[in-house]
């Protein structure tokens, strides 16, 4: 009799299903496959992010600090401080300074990667801390949908970020200058923004590294810190130091010298300072038509005009490569470290 009455509420439920069904399906299978466990977790993290001091703290100050770059941008165009490529104006109010504050690029490649650390240097060991890892992993989400996720989530607010305050000096430029930007100009500085944010998606990448190797968050920070200020102070004194070591002497034959330029030039570039500086430089800067060492023969033949955007891309592609290679290097070790490690419950 239960068996009877199972199949008869069976029947009742498929009958009523067959005329609403057909109407319902559809909706659900899309919000199904438009609300993953990925997406939540990126909205959730993207959220607190937003909703938490530590961030709004870092981006008054990067905010102010690029408001004041933008002033000394101003008083130096309208002082005269301008520089030969006049041609290239609008660019200018990202790379010049009247010297009472820094440029624009200058407070970009020191503060950006304070945001990405204080990003990222928490992402897993804090959920580990809390407990809250093991809980959400007994959930029906895969081990790497919670680190992609954590990932996407801080790399889409440093995106917001860059790009709202690069449209900013472009919106002041605009209204400084009085004529808007040419479409080189336009994708010149548009192709910056999208390297300052490979160049601090390596820093958010190697902080949530650190996140996942070591257990307490203070110290997962200040590696990230002591790693980043290395390469922003330390590393140049000790290329001098090499440098000074190495350096041929005065009556040295040309090929050794190109050598030793090209050797420290090579030195100088394992720092992924050096190479967003080199390569936010060419960029926004047409004139500057070579990056490495040459001799008196080619700056005599040289014809000075700037180079077009193509050529500006050619010779900064190697730059640009090798700051997406560390940071989907950095990614892939995150990711391996996280897929081996042992997740309990906190007891």
């Amino acid at each position: 009799m239960a068996l009877d009455g199972k199949a008869i509420l069976g029947r009742l439920t498929r009958r009523a299903g067959r005329r609403d069904g057909a109407e319902d399906t559809g909706a659900r299978e899309a919000q199904g496959a438009a609300i993953s466990p990925f997406w939540v977790i990126v909205q959730k993290e993207f959220g607190d992010h937003i909703r938490s001091w530590r961030f709004t703290i870092l981006l008054a100050i990067i905010t102010l600090a690029c408001i004041g770059s933008i002033y000394s941008a101003v008083s130096a165009i309208r002082g005269g401080a301008l520089k030969d490529e006049l041609d290239f104006l609008f660019l200018q109010m990202f790379t010049i300074s009247d010297g009472t504050l820094p440029n624009f690029i200058t407070f970009v490649s020191f503060l950006g990667p304070l945001m990405g650390i204080a990003l990222g240097f928490d992402a897993v060991n804090s959920e580990r801390n809390r407990g809250t890892l093991s809980r959400l992993m007994s959930q029906p989400i895969y081990r790497d949908d919670f680190i992609l996720a954590k990932f996407t989530a801080s790399l889409l607010l440093v995106t917001v970020v860059i790009f709202a305050l690069g449209l900013l000096v472009m919106g002041l430029g605009l209204f400084t200058i009085g004529y808007p930007p040419t479409p080189e100009e336009f994708w010149r500085v548009f192709f910056f923004l999208v390297l300052a944010v490979v160049y601090v998606g390596f820093w958010l990448n190697l902080s949530i590294l650190f996140s996942i190797r070591f257990r307490q968050a203070a110290t997962s920070a200040l590696s990230s810190i002591a790693l980043w200020i290395f390469f922003t102070v330390f590393y140049g004194l000790i290329l001098n130091l090499i440098a000074r070591a190495i350096a041929p002497s005065s009556d040295a034959a040309v090929q050794r010298i190109l050598n030793y330029q090209e050797t420290m030039l090579w030195l100088n570039r394992l720092s992924p300072a050096e190479l967003f500086s080199e390569a936010t430089t060419t960029l926004l800067t047409p004139n500057v038509r070579t990056l490495g060492p040459f001799t008196l023969e080619q700056v005599y033949l040289a014809i000075k005009s700037p180079l077009p955007l193509g050529q500006s891309l050619l010779l900064i592609w190697p730059h640009a490569t090798g700051l997406i290679a560390a940071t989907v290097i950095c990614f892939g070790i995150s990711y391996v470290m996280f897929m081996r490690q042992e997740i309990r419950s906190r007891s």
